[in-house]
């Protein structure tokens, strides 16, 4: 159940993270979502680094931290995947 509930926010953060991002990203809506996985994973990392994974309520910072690891990862994914993309189609 935990890895329905990991590919869930990993999407929801990953679109989050496009809609935040300028321009538009060329990656697939899969890739979108393991993007947004690795920025929660990344942002717990974060959150647990300076203390702020676990609050009374809601944990806003480490929601926050989530979702700037899930735009950091979709932003550098976008410009890899392109640059891989981008290269097979002038070998083409």
């Amino acid at each position: 159940m935990q890895w329905l509930w990991a590919i869930i926010v990993g999407f929801v953060l990953g679109l989050i993270a496009r809609a935040i991002l300028p321009g538009k990203q060329h990656q697939p809506l899969w890739l979108t979502t393991l993007f947004g996985i690795v920025g929660a994973i990344l942002g717990n990392a974060v959150s647990r680094w300076i203390g702020v994974e676990d609050t009374r309520g809601i944990d806003w910072t480490r929601h926050l931290l989530q979702l700037a690891g899930a735009v950091l990862i979709v932003g550098l994914g976008d410009m890899a995947y392109m640059a891989i993309r981008g290269g097979k189609k002038q070998m083409t």
